[in-house]
């Protein structure tokens, strides 16, 4: 089939090559932040007494000063020219999953006053721009850069997701700049971090929250660090990110509708072979796309992400991309910034990135595990085991204790607010990932590892224990070196697993903002922190009026005081802790047993975020306030809605533009074929020899038809559903009625795709999607 374009595309993949990527001149550590306005840049292009100011801002959350922001922008604009940028943009993350932006250039009429407000903001100026200011010329353009458009500008906030907040007649945003992030260029532009908030002071986007749930944590950790380091006066939340991702050849990608539209396949029957020979994972990783992984890694260095890991994942096509942990915040940033950069890189190999969390039916999905932890500034990390100190046993049972304060509170959190963090993890497009194919179960349970079980379970006893640090393991080969084993195993399937030093937060998908996910988290962790200091607290007072602990020997009250508000928590929070297979049917029912959220409805698990708890939660720790969240599970059930809505209108014109004309076509030839045998031979023996066809025949009119009143329930389906006023009851009828109905269309296209002559099939399958690279 010469037109099709299915075979066209195949010929051109096959015949693409690796790209060449210059190798730069300079080491990574070189290069390292080379368009990225840090400290050092700072230091060089502000003046010292504006950049201790700005230090203050970023390390000891002073506000910042809005008297120095003409000067900061003043030393931006000039880094920034001097690298041939010549516009600015506030860069924001709306409640899009993506980031916004808008570029306006370093341009104003010249009123001859430029270059003596330089000077006055301790900029650097030529003599050309000095004599320009004596002279007060005027006319022209001068290249210009306030600490006003700096720090604050509005974009039109009824255009971005806003819940209601915002309506077309009263569109004031305000995008906000956080000089904990620093600015960065891309191209020709300056971009600017910050917040997005409407006119009435909600949030609307999901910076300005996460930064909120950042300072929450950070007080109330600090505060409970009080009884084990006196010198502790910040706690900061790290996060690493490991992005997930599927690269497909553009020319395939663009001869798929669905992906082109949806980001994922919305029909394709599996390949014969797919990842069932474990053969992809950490396999030589493909030349085009080592290529791609080079170009996006030296991109990536430059604008200061810290890359560091990349793989071959389980699934043909399939990879990983990993940096080393940062702070919360900035950890955020980077992973929209790389998953834009992505995109963009991609194109240049002859790829497209799919970020979707399922793109292909029957193999594993994306996600973007979160690898969650915090640390004091003085260097501790307060999920790590103590490291034991046989000289001051005391010491050791009070960092023991430590650990065991924050692991406990940390399941605490996430026990109390179970159903809140599936929330925040769940979409349309992740709800096609969990529970399947090696990815977390949609039901949020901790994995410990025996050893901290048997810990915790000693505790809630009343008996003592220790925590052991990694062991050495001998291997019974002369020349391999003694390996070091970890105090845990590990468990894929757990959705939130300790390990070691951290929490891996699994249920994440690959497409999301990692904020979601980090904000809920860190929100129930302050209130956790706060409570148990709360209740620590009132038990010391108790205590301390015991003889025994007023004589001031043994262990003090405040020992015993954490010591027993632990064996209460830790004995409130066991049934979210889960070592086992998270795919039985067994473990659903334990746990809806334990009390822990086994809804499997998208719409349905988002109303968590409404729940009394979450709102008391999310309003004590000053993150967000009701109205925030009414707006934001608007925005979720709008976007769920919009989603199924897009993927049934093209799964709909695939079926019956697509995949009907093409059966019926080899419908037609096989008829032909029947008639002809029927013309040679005698009767009985044509029926004979075309009962092959003629059951295929009849095959193929049975599907189609099938096929054709299943699109014409799904278009109903949807008709019923957009009358709904509501979009919560508009949502949950999407996932009731409409998703339901695309299962049953695809189930009849994947198996016609099987019947039909490989020639005429004008989509690319899966065996091309998934092995051509």
């Amino acid at each position: 089939m010469a037109n099709n374009l299915r075979f066209q595309v195949v010929a051109e993949a096959f015949k693409k090559r690796p790209v060449d990527v210059p190798r730069p001149a300079e080491r990574p550590s070189e290069y390292f932040g080379k368009y990225v306005f840090d400290r050092r840049k700072m230091r060089q292009y502000l003046p010292a007494d504006v950049f201790d100011a700005m230090v203050e801002v970023m390390d000891h959350g002073a506000r910042l000063d809005r008297s120095i922001a003409d000067a900061v922008a003043a030393g931006m604009k000039q880094w920034a020219t001097e690298n041939g940028v010549t516009h600015y943009t506030h860069w924001f993350q709306p409640l899009t999953e993506g980031t916004a932006e808008k570029h306006d250039a370093f341009v104003e009429w010249d009123d001859g006053k430029a270059a003596s407000e330089r000077e006055q903001n301790g900029a650097r100026s030529d003599s050309a721009e000095r004599e320009q200011a004596r002279t007060k010329f005027k006319g022209g353009m001068i290249e210009k850069f306030s600490g006003k458009l700096l720090v604050q500008q509005e974009p039109d906030a009824s255009s971005f997701p806003n819940g209601g907040i915002r309506n077309t007649f009263e569109a004031r945003g305000y995008s906000a700049w956080d000089p904990t992030s620093p600015v960065f260029i891309i191209d020709d532009t300056l971009c600017i971090p910050t917040i997005f908030i409407a006119y009435t002071g909600e949030a609307l986007d999901y910076k300005a929250p996460l930064l909120r749930a950042l300072h929450a944590v950070s007080k109330a950790a600090t505060d409970v660090c009080q009884y084990f380091y006196g010198d502790v006066k910040k706690v900061q939340v790290n996060l690493g990110w490991e992005q997930e991702y599927f690269l497909v050849d553009e020319g395939l990608y663009s001869a798929r509708p669905d992906l082109l539209m949806t980001g994922r396949t919305l029909m394709g029957h599996e390949s014969a072979k797919n990842q069932q020979m474990d053969d992809h994972y950490f396999g030589t990783i493909p030349d085009r796309v080592v290529a791609f992984m080079k170009d996006l890694e030296i991109q990536a260095l430059e604008l200061a992400i810290p890359v560091k890991t990349r793989h071959n994942e389980v699934a043909p096509n399939q990879f990983e991309l990993a940096p080393i942990f940062e702070e919360c915040n900035l950890a955020v940033d980077h992973n929209m910034l790389l998953m834009s950069l992505m995109k963009k890189v991609a194109r240049n190999h002859g790829f497209r990135v799919l970020l979707h969390e399922k793109p292909f039916d029957g193999i594993n999905g994306s996600g973007k595990h979160q690898n969650w932890s915090l640390s004091t500034d003085t260097g501790i990390l307060l999920h790590a085991p103590a490291k034991g100190d046989p000289t001051n046993p005391d010491a050791t049972a009070y960092e023991t204790l430590r650990f065991v304060t924050f692991i406990v509170e940390t399941l605490m959190a996430v026990y109390k607010h179970n159903g809140l963090l599936k929330a925040s993890i769940m979409s349309a497009t992740n709800a096609h990932r969990l529970g399947g194919n090696e990815a977390p179960p949609a039901i949020i349970s901790s994995f410990l590892g025996t050893q901290l079980t048997e810990l915790l379970d000693k505790i809630e006893r009343g008996e003592t224990s220790e925590v052991r640090g990694k062991q050495n393991m001998q291997i019974d080969i002369p020349q391999i070196p003694d390996l070091i084993i970890d105090n845990t195993d590990r468990n894929r399937t757990s959705p939130f697993a300790f390990t070691g030093n951290r929490f891996e937060f699994r249920a994440p998908g690959s497409s999301v903002n990692c904020a979601s996910a980090m904000i809920a988290l860190n929100a129930a962790m302050a209130e956790a922190l706060t409570s148990f200091k709360v209740r620590v607290d009132e038990k010391i007072s108790e205590l301390s009026q015991l003889p025994e602990y007023a004589a001031g020997t043994g262990h003090t009250a405040k020992f015993h005081a954490i010591v027993e508000v632990l064996r209460d928590d830790i004995k409130a929070c066991k049934p979210v802790r889960f070592d086992g297979n998270g795919y039985s049917e067994a473990w659903v029912l334990e746990a809806a047993r334990r009390g822990l959220d086994v809804e499997k409805s998208c719409p349905v698990i988002f109303e968590h975020y409404l729940d009394e708890d979450s709102v008391r939660m999310f309003e004590s720790t000053k993150v967000m306030n009701r109205k925030e969240l009414e707006a934001r599970n608007e925005v979720k059930w709008e976007m769920y809605v919009k989603t199924v809505q897009i993927e049934a209108r093209v799964l709909g014109d695939l079926a019956m533009n697509h995949i009907i004309p093409v059966c019926t076509h080899y419908q037609s030839q096989l008829i032909k074929n029947v008639q002809g045998i029927k013309d040679i031979f005698p009767v009985e023996r044509a029926m004979r020899l075309s009962s092959r066809n003629q059951k295929l025949i009849e095959e193929i009119a049975e599907r189609t038809e099938r096929i054709e009143r299943f699109v014409e329930e799904l278009t109903e389906a949807r008709r019923v559903a957009n009358r709904i006023e509501d979009i919560h009851a508009r949502a949950i009828a999407y996932h009731d009625t409409v998703c339901p109905k695309m299962d049953d269309i695809r189930r009849e296209t994947d198996k016609l795709e099987l019947i039909v002559e490989d020639g005429l099939w004008t989509l690319p399958k899966y065996r091309e999607l998934l092995f051509i690279r």
